[in-house]
């Protein structure tokens, strides 16, 4: 290193957000960025310890010592170089992923203040995009065709990394535009699209195909994908969320949170959406259901559509701040998390069940919520939930139900297609005529079902090594 001593004297400085006035009026990225000097001090701050516990977290491997080493001493093309071995698209994870390696970074641990790393990542990889060190390479083809279905994280990791291989690579997407969750789940305020599309072009310049507004369903899979390719991949995601049937859930305005937040990301596009199916928030009281990512990003999304009010409820206890002995190291910490998008203007409140949604000539007007405790288990598991009888109504004209995904394995989200995985990431499709040894793989929350981002693209990696391996002995 460098400066093996700077992590005593420098301190973590974070970009920080843009101010919320200037933000709340429009849906560009919040997230401000340090200078090339702050920065490289920053990457200065990294101990190169014996025993890196920020790789050892990183579902990809990243080897954040030796690229922040290079940052550090200002060698931005050695250090994009380090950093695209593990990581297929840094400027993803180095916006939207939760940072693992920071969890497990020594002077996180040692004094709660780790090395920067998602920030320094991202500078790593708009550094390589703005000097032209990211170029489309030209592989030799080796004549053998793969399909992926999806194109989400999983799925454009698994053809980047064939496709760097030589085959040739078809990339089937349902929607309008590829990249799936990054495209139509994560608002821009957090992802702008120009960078996704930034990466498209690159893919489709190196022979990628890729073929949007294609559904692939159960025919498709079982008789003209498979046979014109000699290897598919299934990376659909899990889109299926998780529904709250109770009284009233029929009531105009209570929306899933995807409704709002794939529709605002559409509308940015210019892709035009019926006004009968428009969700706007102007105006009206908002309750966002779930207290994780994506009802925050709902939360965000009511601020900016100008809501009267937002609030955002969970059923799980508040998490404590700052530390929590619940869930010390090597787990990840439990602990409150108040995003950009709290920081607009949100009331959170925890330990509440909902009831019922309460309507007037079908439109929704409140919901009937209760306070819940949590007791231990008596067998040592999960806690129990409590109902307290302490009842109260919020008023709402719009609810968002962001209570996660459902598995879609378990839940049949490619309808009757039985999949099962075998140890190779492989899959066997029961009621479709294919074994464990098939030419069908698939990978990310289409087989873990919902996950980080940096997760899908772990699976991507690791699969494609499995239908490399397959292709090279069939």
């Amino acid at each position: 290193m460098g400066n093996p001593r700077a992590f005593l004297t420098i301190h973590r400085q974070e970009a920080g957000y843009r101010p919320v006035h200037e933000r709340i009026d429009d849906f560009s990225e919040v997230e401000q960025t340090l200078n090339s000097g702050d920065r490289r001090t920053q990457a200065s701050r990294c101990m190169d310890c014996g025993v890196p516990f920020c790789h050892w977290a990183c579902p990809l491997g990243n080897k954040q010592p030796e690229w922040q080493d290079l940052l550090y001493k200002g060698r931005y093309k050695e250090a994009y170089h380090v950093l695209e071995q593990t990581d297929d698209f840094p400027e993803f994870t180095g916006r939207v992923c939760p940072a693992l390696c920071e969890k497990s970074c020594v002077l996180k641990l040692s004094c709660d203040e780790p090395v920067t790393i998602r920030e320094n990542e991202a500078a790593i990889v708009e550094a390589a995009f703005r000097e032209g060190y990211v170029q489309p390479i030209q592989p030799v083809r080796n004549g053998k065709k793969v399909a992926v279905i999806g194109s989400g994280p999983a799925g454009l990791t698994v053809a980047n990394q064939l496709n760097r291989k030589g085959y040739e690579v078809t990339v089937f997407e349902k929607d309008e535009l590829p990249g799936g969750l990054l495209r139509f789940g994560i608002p821009n305020f957090k992802l702008g699209k120009h960078i996704i599309d930034r990466r498209i072009r690159i893919m489709e310049q190196e022979g990628i195909l890729f073929r949007v507004n294609t559904m692939v369903g159960k025919e498709i899979l079982a008789k003209d994908v498979v046979k014109d390719f000699d290897a598919v991949c299934v990376a659909i995601g899990a889109e299926v969320p998780r529904d709250l049937s109770i009284e009233g859930r029929h009531l105009r305005g209570v929306h899933f949170a995807l409704e709002l937040l794939s529709q605002q990301n559409r509308i940015l596009e210019g892709i035009p959406i019926p006004p009968k199916s428009q969700i706007n928030c102007k105006g009206k009281k908002v309750l966002v259901i779930g207290g994780g990512d994506t009802g925050s990003d709902c939360v965000g999304t009511a601020n900016r559509h100008g809501a009267a009010c937002v609030t955002q409820i969970e059923i799980m206890p508040q998490p404590p701040v700052g530390q929590n002995p619940a869930t010390p190291w090597p787990m990840y910490p439990q602990v409150l998390k108040t995003s950009s998008s709290h920081e607009e203007g949100c009331i959170r409140r925890w330990n509440l069940a909902s009831n019922r949604f309460i309507g007037e000539k079908n439109n929704l007007i409140g919901v009937e919520v209760e306070e819940v405790e949590w007791v231990p288990s008596p067998d040592g598991g999960r806690p129990q939930m409590r109902q307290t009888g302490k009842k109260e109504i919020i008023e709402a004209d719009l609810v968002f139900l962001a209570m996660g995904f459902l598995h879609p394995v378990q839940e049949g989200l490619i309808k009757e297609l039985r999949l099962a995985t075998d140890n190779r990431n492989n899959i066997a499709v029961d009621n479709a005529g294919y074994t464990a040894n098939s030419n069908l793989f698939a990978c990310g929350d289409a087989v873990s079902g919902a996950s980080l981002v940096v997760k899908a693209m772990a699976s991507g990696r690791n699969v494609a090594r499995s239908i490399d391996r397959f292709l090279q002995t069939n």
